[in-house]
């Protein structure tokens, strides 16, 4: 078994006076991909923020390559693409210079240097968006700002990359480029926990799936698509075509 670079155990939350989660346990071992899945308000974005530090737990512990969350300052090895809110960010800035602020976390408030404008160069490639590295990114469209976040995230070179629903409102041309980019850091060791509403082209890639339901994790296993029949009673295939909420609350995963 690989370490783990994220426990969550016992680990609640809530938002205002609303308990989101309730008692999850995570782990998420070195280079895996694993997927969280739920209904709209099952808790997803609320666990990942938490391990990012946005969201505090009232209780349970987290940690981090092995390191309890409130002791662990080496942020350069995580990349985090939260959710994307709108098309354009309203920023006035250059696609580089957004893909350059991933940089900060190596880089600190110093002048960069060959390799750290290297990394943006291949962060850039990797997400096709290197030809468009002077343009403002108020001109990109919803795909293409979805790109722009993500080559923030790698620009930092992270071991560990989380990403909260990197698909929704994104075209088929950027899913397929968000699914290379994915597949170009699992090649490369890079560890990854996904929020996803539905698997798509990212089904391939994922070794673990996480399902969420009022804050409490109802299946630690196999992806739901890839479940057969015997694994899970009731659990079979999902129709074509059919959306994951859909899929799972047939299934009995969701209600």
């Amino acid at each position: 078994m690989k370490e783990p670079v994220i426990s969550l155990s016992g680990a609640t939350a809530s938002l205002g006076s609303r308990p989101v989660l309730r008692g999850v346990d995570l782990t998420v071992r070195q280079g895996e991909v694993v997927a969280l899945l739920g209904a709209n308000g099952s808790g997803k974005s609320t666990a990942v923020r938490a391990v990012v530090g946005r969201v505090p737990l009232t209780s349970g512990t987290l940690e981090l390559f092995g390191v309890p969350r409130r002791r662990f300052r080496d942020w350069s090895r995580i990349g985090y693409v939260p959710q994307r809110t709108t098309a354009a960010s309203g920023v006035p800035a250059t696609v580089r210079e957004v893909v350059s602020a991933g940089r900060l976390a190596r880089t600190g408030l110093g002048l960069p240097r060959k390799p750290d404008r290297a990394a943006v160069d291949r962060a850039l490639e990797l997400v096709g968006m290197a030809d468009r590295a002077k343009d403002s990114v108020n001109a990109l469209s919803g795909g293409q700002h979805q790109r722009v976040l993500i080559a923030r995230a790698l620009a930092v070179e992270p071991e560990l990359l989380i990403m909260d629903e990197p698909m929704a409102g994104v075209d088929h041309e950027s899913q397929q480029v968000l699914a290379d980019t994915l597949r170009a850091q699992v090649a490369g060791g890079a560890t990854v926990l996904l929020v996803l509403h539905e698997l798509g082209p990212l089904e391939p890639l994922i070794d673990r799936a996480v399902v969420l339901r009022d804050g409490c994790v109802v299946h630690d296993g196999p992806p739901p698509e890839a479940v057969g029949q015997h694994a899970l009673p009731g659990h079979d295939h999902v129709h074509p075509h059919e959306g994951l909420d859909a899929h799972l609350i047939r299934t009995g995963l969701l209600s």
